[in-house]
């Protein structure tokens, strides 16, 4: 089926990883100072399309990474992710806790489903929820190109998901590896503006 024959009411916004311990100041990674402004430009860049979105029958959906506490709330933290960013702690991304949350700015979202590795989909009920809800089509933004959205991306199309990509509704830590994560996507999806998909999705 191709894009423009899939109905609004069975097309998400899928939001990766856009989270409080994610963006906010006081979150893991702000804390940490690890942050990049193009990734903090994200929410309100994505706003409009989620709120219209929303106002015509879609779906906004978010995947949110998650450290599953362990014994004693010790998070369970894979070895590279360690090695990777040491700052992780006990509480972050923790299920349920305020940093684990979406960011407000992009509140509410109608479903929000743990992740545990760059992929959305890998050992988690994403697949499940979509089929639940009906969608046909996935409007893909959040953090970062090269991660989570690369990896997401890439399971969406092997599950037959009409899959867009919002080259300006995501971000890496660097335009640079931004820019060659999004060329090597073409050839697996449509990459569109969020201009392009408010346009389309407005259009009766």
């Amino acid at each position: 089926m191709s894009a423009a024959a899939i109905p609004i009411e069975r097309t998400a916004l899928l939001v990766c990883d856009l989270q409080n311990d994610f963006l906010h100041a006081e979150g893991a990674y702000g804390r940490a100072g690890q942050t990049a402004p193009e990734i903090l430009a994200l929410p309100e860049r994505v706003k409009p399309l989620a709120d219209l979105l929303r106002s015509r029958g879609g779906w906004v959906i978010s995947t949110n990474f998650t450290l599953v506490p362990g014994r004693g709330g010790e998070p369970m933290i894979s070895p590279h992710l360690k090695a990777l960013r040491p700052f992780l702690a006990k509480g972050d991304f923790q299920p349920g806790s305020w940093g684990h949350r979406t960011v407000d700015t992009l509140q509410p979202v109608d479903v929000e489903v743990e992740k545990i590795a760059y992929s959305a989909f890998y050992m988690s009920r994403l697949e499940w929820v979509l089929r639940k809800c009906g969608v046909e089509r996935l409007l893909v933004c959040g953090i970062v190109t090269n991660g989570g959205v690369a990896s997401t991306v890439r399971d969406a199309h092997v599950r037959e998901f009409d899959t867009i990509l919002l080259e300006d509704g995501c971000a890496a830590f660097t335009p640079q590896v931004h820019d060659v994560s999004v060329a090597a996507l073409r050839p697996v999806c449509r990459v569109a503006t969020i201009a392009t998909m408010l346009e389309e999705v407005a259009s009766p």
